[in-house]
């Protein structure tokens, strides 16, 4: 299951009208984890006016949970937890840190500065796709090695852990629907003198302009 998160996890600071808002961001794989991390961030910052926070959790977002922690309803946790609804993120863990400072923004200066906090950190932090994909290792000799460069840039490939001994073996990974057609490819390529092996599957992370 391919799924959209949060490239690294960390926290973007910005003032509003004299009020200060930080918004730490992590990656989450369960509903415990991420209430354990608002519980941490709550407690790093027990003197902060509120601690508002959402997260999205389960490779389908099955999960998902807000807090305006204090806020006026609906002006804080829900306007994050849209942001993170908007970008099809999941299994990802927000909590923007308001240090109140002396001017009321309104229900709709909340909204905006609770919604613009997440969004700042999702851009300044990155975000990434997350692939299941299928390797295959090959066995090849050093002339057919040479070729093998060829092939990548037709198929638009990188290889893998290349070892070099009296053969060279390296991997070659695509998404599961491309694996029969990469096999049929190499054939081809090499016309039917090739040695390769499934290598199973792995998770793949790929940044997100």
């Amino acid at each position: 299951m391919d799924y959209k998160t949060i490239k690294q996890d960390g926290r973007v600071q910005e003032e509003i009208k004299r009020s200060r808002f930080i918004c730490s961001v992590k990656r989450v794989t369960s509903e415990q984890e991420a209430r354990e991390f608002i519980a941490a961030i709550k407690k790093e910052h027990y003197r902060a006016t509120h601690n508002c926070s959402a997260f999205i959790v389960g490779e389908k977002a099955q999960i998902k949970r807000s807090s305006d922690d204090g806020e006026p309803s609906g002006t804080a946790g829900v306007p994050i937890l849209t942001v993170l609804e908007k970008q099809d993120l999941t299994n990802i863990c927000v909590v923007v840190t308001r240090y109140f400072g002396g001017i009321k923004l309104g229900a709709g200066g909340l909204i905006r500065a609770y919604a613009g906090s997440a969004s700042l950190a999702l851009k300044e932090l990155g975000l990434v796709q997350v692939k299941e994909q299928v390797g295959l290792l090959l066995s090849l000799s050093y002339s057919q090695y040479q070729e093998l460069a060829n092939f990548l840039k037709q198929e638009n490939l990188e290889e893998h852990e290349p070892e070099f001994t009296d053969k060279v073996t390296c991997s070659l990974f695509v998404n599961p629907d491309q694996e029969e057609a990469l096999k049929a490819n190499l054939i081809d390529f090499f016309q039917g003198k090739v040695d390769f092996s499934s290598q199973g599957r792995r998770r793949v992370e790929l940044d997100l302009p």
